[in-house]
């Protein structure tokens, strides 16, 4: 059985996760031994995010005006680079993430927070409060502080929790609510009827 593209796309608005797999990532896994190595890296996923998206464009059953950048922890911290390089998503959701502080020495195209300036889109940040790695005033405000995007269309949410805030509910609220005010809400009324298709 399949259901009819037809009718989920003209007649229902649904949402799709689609979840890349990165260079340095599951069997992407390369060697990564200084900061040359992560600067060829930094690059690559930049890559790999942008040829996700441009197959998501070749699909008529996405709509390539409603998407939306997801990251959680690493993820949420190469977000500002990836929506700064990538400027086909209508908002971004960074969970957990923050500046961090690089070496010196290290190439200026590996450091996310160089682009959060140029990153633009809405974005909902949020964090934990007692976040260890990444305190508040150090590494989450000033990240936050640093993204190129108005004031009106940024907001962060700081959350009981440490790394990953305790209250899923919470974060999921929040995270509905922020898709519905930039995609608008999801119809969820009934589904299409599957059809047999020989």
């Amino acid at each position: 059985t399949m259901v009819s593209s037809s009718a989920a796309s003209d007649v229902y608005k649904r949402q799709v996760l689609v979840y890349p797999i990165y260079k340095r990532t599951y069997e992407r896994r390369v060697d990564v031994r200084g900061p040359n190595d992560y600067r060829d890296v930094t690059i690559q996923i930049g890559k790999d995010l942008r040829r996700t998206i441009d197959y998501l464009e070749t699909r008529e059953d996405i709509d390539s005006d409603r998407q939306v950048f997801y990251g959680m922890s690493w993820g949420a911290t190469l977000g500002p680079l990836l929506t700064a390089i990538e400027p086909r998503f209508a908002a971004s959701i960074l969970i957990a993430g923050g500046q961090h502080r690089y070496p010196e020495d290290w190439p200026p195209v590996a450091v996310p927070q160089n682009f959060a300036p140029r990153s633009t889109v809405p974005t909902l940040m949020i964090n934990g409060k007692a976040d260890f790695g990444a305190p508040v005033e150090t590494n989450i405000l000033p990240m936050f502080d640093m993204l190129g995007t108005p004031a009106e269309n940024k907001r962060l949410v700081l959350l009981d929790g440490g790394h990953v805030p305790a209250s899923t509910n919470e974060v999921i609220r929040e995270v509905l609510d922020w898709l519905d005010l930039y995609l608008g809400p999801v119809d969820t009324g009934p589904r299409p009827v599957a059809t047999s298709e020989n």
